[in-house]
């Protein structure tokens, strides 16, 4: 009897969030927006796909000021 091993390639809404420090409605809006991809495994049962959360969110450009308008 085999016993078949969750895929390190999908994790929970939960662990999603946790991994991004939001909540799990702020994740549900990131799937429902697109910009997190997840698919349905039964009727209840969510998986977020692990690849995506690496590219979620924009990096920020900080401009420094320049020394005349110190």
């Amino acid at each position: 009897m085999s016993t078949q091993l969750p895929s390190p390639d999908w994790c929970t809404i939960q662990a999603a969030a946790e991994h991004l420090a939001v909540s799990t409605k702020t994740v549900r809006r990131l799937i429902s927006d697109g910009k997190l991809s997840a698919e349905r495994i039964g009727p209840r049962l969510i998986r977020v796909s692990i690849a995506s959360l690496e590219h979620v969110g924009r990096p920020l450009q900080y401009v420094a000021p320049d020394a005349s308008d110190v």
